[in-house]
């Protein structure tokens, strides 16, 4: 499945890919109106080399000033001193689980994503060995866990939610694994991802 990813991000600049979630807007004109006053940001989307691989996730911190508690990616906003989204990824999985740079295989990078809390994501795929140990920060992070792969990857985990938010339905996806909630922009670049492996295979 990784292999077939890989080659699903190093083709997904084809003008036939499926069509892939933009963010959790509400619609184009939302999007273009809020475009330009979005932050840049990236994430690693970290897989684990098992037997059966696995994605590395974190739990943010409970005293974060936004989505504190939720599932999430190791990442954050682009710094004017990194080297594009790939540094800031990278930067910001060291500060937040003390991966090493070094130790991470990159294999591709997905298409942004928008947030409604005024974020443009860069999700950085990379590949991790097994069993690093990490460090995690504890300013920024309670947890961390692994899920599957090939569970993630599935279309039939994917469950579609809406609420209802400042007068106007928002839809979103929701992955549960064992206790663990995605929800939001985690799910949605997640299942962005399915969306690839899907129509490269």
């Amino acid at each position: 499945m990784v292999d077939a990813l890989r080659a699903a991000l190093a083709s997904s600049s084809r003008a036939d890919r499926p069509i892939l979630i933009p963010g959790d807007v509400l619609d184009d004109d939302e999007a273009t109106k809020s475009a330009a006053h979005l932050v840049d940001a990236a994430v690693l989307v970290p897989i684990v080399m098992r037997p059966q691989p696995t994605v590395l996730l974190t739990v943010r911190s409970t005293n974060m000033s936004r989505h504190a508690g939720q599932v999430a990616f190791p990442g954050g906003r682009i710094d004017p001193q990194d080297d594009g989204p790939l540094g800031a990824a990278l930067r910001e999985t060291q500060e937040e689980v003390g991966i090493d740079p070094a130790a991470v295989e990159v294999i591709g990078i997905a298409d942004h994503y928008q947030t409604t809390s005024g974020f443009r994501i860069t999700p950085v795929v990379g590949i991790l060995p097994p069993d690093l140990p990490l460090m995690l920060n504890p300013h920024e992070v309670d947890a961390a866990f692994e899920a599957p792969l090939d569970f993630l990857m599935e279309p039939v985990n994917h469950v579609e939610q809406s609420v209802e938010w400042q007068g106007r339905d928002r839809h979103y996806f929701e992955i549960m694994w064992q206790d663990r909630r995605i929800w939001g922009a985690t799910a949605g670049m997640i299942v962005n991802l399915a969306h690839l492996l899907s129509y490269g295979r």
